[in-house]
């Protein structure tokens, strides 16, 4: 008897530690899953050198999932989950305006979302993304910042932000890891790599966020991961160039 194939799916957890020298934990993460194979998440690092960085983060996660949700699904992935991280911009920038013991507060921010095999994401600030495949990690994103300690680019700081945004088919065996400078500051690629490989992600989060506190991270420490199990669903515009390709065979023949 053949092995039953695996439909494609998505496995996730996430992990978030105060870690072994800060008093509190300005890291969030939060996911929303919308059947076996579609998820949106969301991870972000409160900016500790002004006060509300809990607040800020907890509301850039807090924002992006609900203005995802209000939008309609017609909209083209990428640019729903921009939008969603500009509404949660704007929101933690209007509170901050508003209440004084919050002026100042911002937080970065990095969402992606996996719907039908295609994963988008939207960037602001160092927090990462990476790509584990084939036991390699490639890093997605782009830290926005000028040192290890000063971010170019933050959500909260300015009414509007610049938000990177990118766009990829994931397959199957593919791991994504989302995690804040606390982690990547004290783990390499290599061993976030290594730690993820053939590894279930609740036990793949355990061991990064160990990883960092062995080696002395003095920030917080969050890691997510998803893993992509069975053959992704073939993308439209790829079935609709082998029905062309076809017309055109049928045609040559």
């Amino acid at each position: 008897m053949e092995p039953r194939a695996v439909p494609f799916g998505l496995e996730l957890a996430t992990l978030s530690e105060t870690g072994p020298v800060r008093d509190n934990n300005e890291d969030r993460c939060a996911h929303r899953s919308y059947g076996p194979a579609s998820t949106v998440l969301v991870i972000a690092d409160g900016v500790s050198s002004y006060a509300g960085g809990d607040t800020a983060s907890q509301m850039a996660v807090d924002v992006t999932l609900r203005a995802w949700d209000e939008q309609a699904a017609s909209v083209k992935g990428e640019t729903r989950l921009a939008r969603a991280a500009q509404q949660a911009n704007i929101e933690i920038h209007d509170l901050a305006l508003v209440v004084p013991e919050l002026r100042g507060m911002a937080t970065t921010l990095t969402g992606v979302s996996i719907i039908d095999g295609a994963l988008v994401a939207a960037h602001v600030g160092d927090t990462r993304l990476y790509l584990v495949r084939r036991g390699h990690a490639l890093q997605l994103t782009k830290d926005h910042r000028a040192s290890e300690s000063v971010l170019t680019r933050c959500v909260g700081r300015d009414l509007i932000a610049a938000i990177d945004r990118l766009s990829r088919p994931v397959e199957h065996g593919d791991a994504l890891v989302l995690c804040s400078d606390g982690l990547h500051n004290f783990v390499t690629d290599e061993d976030i790599a290594r730690l993820v490989t053939d590894a279930a992600p609740a036990a793949a989060c355990r061991a990064l966020v160990d990883a960092a506190i062995t080696r002395k991270t003095t920030d917080n420490v969050t890691a997510a991961v998803i893993r992509v199990v069975g053959p992704t669903p073939e993308r439209p515009a790829a079935q609709g160039v082998r029905a062309r390709l076809k017309r055109l065979i049928g045609r040559a023949t």
